[in-house]
């Protein structure tokens, strides 16, 4: 019985070069390749289209990865999520795991360890790589505080928010697209559990991330 993988990534030689890799495992096949999370949840309305397991990216446009794998667990539970990204942040991570993802892999990950990745997450449900397992382990004994909890460029988003800017220049000034500075905008005001703008300078304020001239 081969098992059947999809591929959700925004560069398309890299995913069509993951494709053929997972092509190559024995009892692995590839259904299709997505470019981001939105692409792949439309695929998934007809029923042949839904996969063992889906091979995700983190950073990609419309939909990333963890706005999929929180959809995935709420209305397609039985597709197994493995995470492979660049992304090597902890928090990201952490968060990827707990929306739901059976494992998370780094993009130079060698080809047998992603074949043995693919064949226990089916078998056992899961895959949990050394540095996977130091985390969630970190996690039992250590509660991060919100501030720990935000990424450098969540950092210096909220220095920028702390001005007159609007976000369409604090956008352009951090090279993103508005549509991804409205999902760091969000990000933040749920990690800070704020509201507004006006909470987050006084967050930032209080906490010493920006100090009034």
């Amino acid at each position: 019985m081969r098992h059947t993988v999809v591929v959700v990534d925004d560069h398309t030689l890299l995913s069509q070069a993951i494709a053929g890799l997972v092509s190559s495992f024995e009892n692995f096949e590839v259904l299709y390749t997505c470019k981001n999370g939105k692409e792949f949840i439309t695929r998934l309305k007809d029923p042949k289209m839904i996969p063992d397991i889906v091979l995700l990216d983190i950073n990609m446009p419309i939909m990333n990865g963890l706005e999929t794998t929180e959809y995935l667990a709420q209305h397609f539970s039985q597709v197994k999520v493995l995470a492979l990204s660049v992304e090597e942040d902890d928090t990201t991570i952490r968060k990827m795991i707990q929306l739901g993802a059976k494992g998370y892999l780094l993009k130079d990950t060698q080809k047998e360890i992603l074949q043995s990745a693919l064949n226990q997450v089916i078998h056992t449900g899961f895959y949990y790589s050394q540095k996977v397992t130091h985390l969630l382990m970190d996690s039992l004994h250590h509660k991060e505080t919100p501030l720990q909890c935000l990424k450098k460029r969540e950092l210096e988003f909220i220095r920028k928010a702390c001005s007159d800017k609007t976000y369409k220049e604090i956008a352009d000034e951090m090279c993103l697209s508005p549509k991804t500075i409205e999902g760091y905008r969000d990000a933040i005001f749920d990690k800070l559990q704020i509201r507004n703008r006006i909470g987050l300078v006084l967050y930032a304020i209080k906490n010493k991330l920006y100090t009034l001239e």
